[in-house]
């Protein structure tokens, strides 16, 4: 008899959902990544309606994990590694509260992880700026359109693939090898 996991969800922003995605697709006890919006106010928001800024939506990855194989916690260890949860509706070049650092929480005990890491964070001052990555209750997730899926892996020659999340995603590589997939 084949017993299947339990899986958990979250749901993470953390600037370009592309660069979350083209990370965690690659960690060991994440089932399936899907690029999307959450946050907002609009039902059904398209990616062009989120880029104004206007709809309230973040653009968040919601990851599907087994927590026999990984953590929540250890999800928030490799989230706050590969985006600046200190900066305000921004990273990088992309400006918008569409690019703010969220955690969408699916439970209270995930709520109590996200906060207990958060103020470890902060305790040990990693960051010159406080932490300003909202601990926000999850309520709805759209996902984004079929050509925001599995962006990087299927772009890795444009440009912005090839500038802005090839590093990311070699930083997290160097930083996490033996939690890699096969």
């Amino acid at each position: 008899m084949n017993v299947q996991p339990t899986l958990e969800t979250t749901t993470l922003a953390g600037g370009c959902f592309w660069c979350l995605e083209a990370v965690y697709d690659q960690l060991k006890g994440v089932k399936d990544v899907v690029s999307g919006y959450a946050g907002g106010s609009v039902r059904n928001p398209s990616y062009r309606e989120v880029c104004t800024g206007r709809t309230g939506h973040a653009e968040v990855i919601q990851i599907q994990f087994d927590p026999q194989e990984i953590s929540f916690r250890q999800i928030l260890e490799v989230f706050f590694t590969i985006h600046d949860p200190t900066t305000l509706n921004r990273q990088g070049a992309d400006v918008g509260t569409q690019y703010r650092s969220a955690i969408f929480y699916h439970s209270p005990a995930q709520k109590e992880t996200a906060e207990a890491l958060i103020r470890e964070l902060e305790a040990a001052q990693l960051w010159p700026d406080p932490i300003i990555t909202e601990v926000t209750a999850f309520d709805q997730f759209y996902p984004a359109e079929d050509y925001h899926q599995e962006y990087f892996a299927r772009n890795p020659g444009q440009g912005y693939c090839r500038v802005v999340i090839a590093p990311k995603v070699a930083k997290f590589r160097k930083l996490y090898l033996e939690r890699l997939k096969a």
